[in-house]
Parts: C-alpha cells; structure tokens; sequence
C-alpha cells in the first residue's frame, strides 16, 4: 500500500455508476485520511459529426464542457459523503484507459463504477476495468453489486504471491471499517477422464483438506498478528474458487483477490478467478496485483 499522501482515484463519466464509486471512495479516503482524485478522459471522435456544421474545435470545446459539468457533479458527491476529504479533479484529453493506467502509477486505490452511460459504454467500462487489472501499478475496486455495510471483508486465499497481497489489502480494510475477515480457501478436486480419474480415487481427500487447513493458518498467521483487532474466520472448502467466493461476497462490503493465483500461468496478468468476478461479483471487489503499493 502506498503511503498515506497518496490519493485514491475514481475514473469518472457521468453515470449514476461512476457516482455511486465516487461516494464510496470518499467514504474511503475519510477511512484513512487520503486524498481523492477525481478524473476524466476524453478523445475526439474521429467521425460520427457533420465536419460542414461543427468544427473540430468546437466538439473538443462541448466535450470539455460535458466532462466539467460531470466532474463538478462527482466533486459534489463526495463533498457531501466526506465534507473534510482534500478533492482534486483532472482532465485530460487522453482515453480513459491509458490515462487511468498513468493514474494508477502514484494512485494509493484506483475506483471505478461497474456501468458506463449506455449499453456501449457500459462495454467501455469492463473493457477499462479489465485492462486497469491487468496492467495498473495499484489496487482496483470495482464497485459492483450491493455492499452489505454491516458485513465482512472477505479475501480469497491460495498461497500465491498476489493471495499474500490480497490479504494484506484485506486486513487493512477490515480494520478500518471494524469489520471481520473471512479467509476463504477453496480447493478442487478436477475429475477428467484419463489414468488420473482412476488415480484420484485412490487419493485420501480428507488428508487433502488437512493440508489445505495447514496451508491457510500459515498464510494468516503472520497477517493475525500484525491486526489482532481484526476477528478472522476461516473457510476451506472442496469448490471451485469462483462458486465459492461468490456465495460469501453475497454477504460482504467488499471482496477481495490477487490478480492471479497459484493455478495461472507464468506471465498470466489476470487469473480466470478475478476476471470472472470482474463482471460478476455480487458486491464492490478489489483486485490486487502483486506489485501493488
């Protein structure tokens, strides 16, 4: 995590989305004392206006207008969640996808919303948020579904390098809203039809699940003693990742997992886990890459 001047930034669009993320980056920074960056991107259309009736200059002139209004919108927003939170707003004739990738470099937290304004650019968004994962130099939350304000945190745990970052991003969370952590681990047991689905069934699960067990308190234990207030309960379960970290994110205010687990490839910027909870889980969810913070 980056130092505490480091500000969190929300990528902004003018969507009720995008506005709902401002307010719980606020909400964020008042946590823990950050700043709160609100920017936008825009690039000139290279067609789809009449050149006879507008000028380049003026399309660039209304797009500047339109994103000042929006931005004025957000600064109003998160003026009201967190009256005492130091706000900056920045525009910058840039797609917003490079720009926020920039933004990421100095940024403590990166913030989007889940929908853009219309159905194509609400595409726009997860292609945004997919590519913000896959090569942001900071934490991404996404703010999807419902957040349970009263629920846990929970983070899903592998033994990976990314999952050790996750879990650290986890335990802060929770320990500044107060919250408890459930440390999911969710193994599973791949059935195919070949010499190993003969061989497996052979192979003691129960010792299996022990070993699993093992695995998750030796990745807690150092995080337990660095934030004793934080009330952790852990979860092992025989599931596939995304199944299970679905049915516990229902509950929660925020999930939380590395970029990639112990099951991706070498090299591999966004695991099959954290990409499908990118566009399905059931409340905010963070993303952390390894080299975060």
């Amino acid at each position: 995590m980056k130092g505490p001047t480091a500000p969190v930034v929300v990528g902004v669009d003018g969507s009720s989305s995008a506005l709902a993320a401002v307010e719980w980056a606020a909400g964020e920074c008042a946590h823990h004392k950050a700043p709160l960056r609100l920017v936008h991107g825009y690039v000139l259309p290279v067609r789809g206006y009449p050149e006879v009736v507008l000028t380049g200059n003026e399309v660039r002139q209304a797009m500047e207008v339109r994103a000042r209004e929006w931005l004025g919108d957000a600064e109003a927003v998160a003026r009201t969640a967190a009256p005492d939170v130091e706000i900056t707003t920045h525009l910058a004739a840039s797609g917003a996808t490079a720009l926020l990738i920039e933004e990421s470099r100095d940024a403590r937290l990166m913030v989007l919303g889940s929908q853009g304004l219309g159905a194509v650019t609400g595409l726009l968004v997860g292609s945004v948020a997919l590519a913000l994962a896959s090569h942001g130099k900071s934490p991404l939350v996404v703010l999807r579904g419902t957040p349970a304000p009263d629920g846990p945190v929970v983070a899903g745990v592998d033994g990976s390098p990314t999952s050790e970052a996750a879990l650290a991003f986890a335990f802060e969370a929770a320990s500044a809203r107060d919250a408890s952590l459930i440390a999911v681990l969710s193994w599973q047991e791949y059935a195919v039809d070949s010499a190993y689905h003969l061989s497996r069934l052979a192979i003691d699960w129960d010792r299996a699940e022990e070993s699993e067990r093992r695995l998750l308190a030796q990745r807690l234990a150092g995080w337990q003693e660095k934030y004793p207030d934080v009330r952790v309960h852990r979860v092992v379960l025989r599931d596939r990742p995304v199944r299970a970290l679905m049915r516990y994110g229902a509950d929660a205010q925020l999930l939380v997992v590395g970029s990639h687990g112990r099951g991706g490839f070498a090299g591999m910027l966004l695991g099959s886990t954290s990409q499908a909870l990118l566009y399905h889980s059931p409340c905010p969810l963070a993303i952390v890459r390894p080299t975060s913070g």
